[in-house]
């Protein structure tokens, strides 16, 4: 199970970042085939957002065929292969990237001092 994580400064709508992670994690092997998400009121809670944010998330991914929602069960991750284009994965590293560079300059950290840093993680 991934641990879902939302930061309210990307700009990214919440629905928008909880199904990126779900995809992402399906494309980097850290959701499998068959796994079980957390409920939408469960999720709600954890993520400390309103039930339709995730119900909108889970929706969309179920429009994509990407989760099955059984129910009474759960909610599933579904059989289908999701691959992620290089340009997509580069892209997100990017605005990633972006994102920390902007921050960490502010602080006035040079471009060393994060390099430097990132290698002894």
């Amino acid at each position: 199970m991934i641990k879902f994580k939302l930061d309210p400064k990307t700009g990214t709508p919440f629905y928008r970042q909880i199904i990126d992670q779900i995809t992402f994690g399906i494309a980097a092997g850290n959701l499998k085939t068959g796994e079980q998400l957390p409920t939408v009121r469960s999720l709600a809670v954890d993520l400390k957002v309103n039930l339709n944010t995730v119900a909108k998330a889970y929706k969309e991914l179920e429009i994509q065929r990407i989760l099955e929602t059984q129910q009474g069960t759960g909610t599933f991750i579904s059989e289908i292969k999701i691959q992620i284009s290089d340009y997509e994965r580069n892209a997100k590293l990017k605005d990633i990237c972006n994102e920390f560079s902007t921050i960490a300059f502010s602080y006035g950290f040079s471009t060393d001092d994060i390099i430097n840093q990132l290698k002894k993680q």
